[in-house]
């Protein structure tokens, strides 16, 4: 039946095969789709953004008696060692890309108080600097509590 509007433009090639290259292999349909994605301009920006807006915490600065309070536990913890007592150390972790930080707990068996290096040494491994810790607690401080004798060396 011919058309009544006469022979259309593209005709001759309208049931014609896709042409399919023989040097370039058919693009899978994800890479299609990839060419019409969103495009970010600003690559990084929501990153930045996140990273001013993450809060950080000031490190506390301890009085003499809390100084004394930790030393003491600390003195009393290192007599105790052999028994790989069990604490819970609360210490001021700085961050590493902005200032200030953050108050971890941790609760572990403390191996080792290197003196020297000045760091709380658990049994995972896990080290510790002595001067950030501002809370040490576990069951062991209890029998410290109890002495009516003030602790010394």
């Amino acid at each position: 039946m011919k058309d009544p509007n006469g022979p259309h433009r593209y005709d001759d090639i309208i049931h014609l095969p896709h042409p399919t290259s023989t040097r370039h292999p058919r693009m899978s349909p994800q890479d299609r789709a990839a060419q019409f994605s969103p495009f970010a301009a600003l690559t990084g920006y929501d990153a930045v953004v996140s990273e001013v807006g993450r809060l950080t915490e000031t490190r506390i600065h301890l009085d003499d008696s809390a100084k004394e309070e930790l030393d003491r536990k600390l003195l009393f913890l290192q007599q105790r060692l052999l028994e790989l007592p069990q604490i819970t150390v609360t210490y001021f972790r700085p961050d590493d890309r902005k200032a200030g930080g953050a108050y971890v707990d941790l609760t572990g068996r403390l191996k080792k108080i290197d003196s020297q290096f000045g760091c709380l040494i658990f049994q995972d491994g896990t080290l510790i600097p002595v001067e950030d810790v501002i809370r040490l607690e576990g069951a062991l401080f209890q029998a410290l509590e109890q002495e009516t004798v003030p602790f010394s060396e």
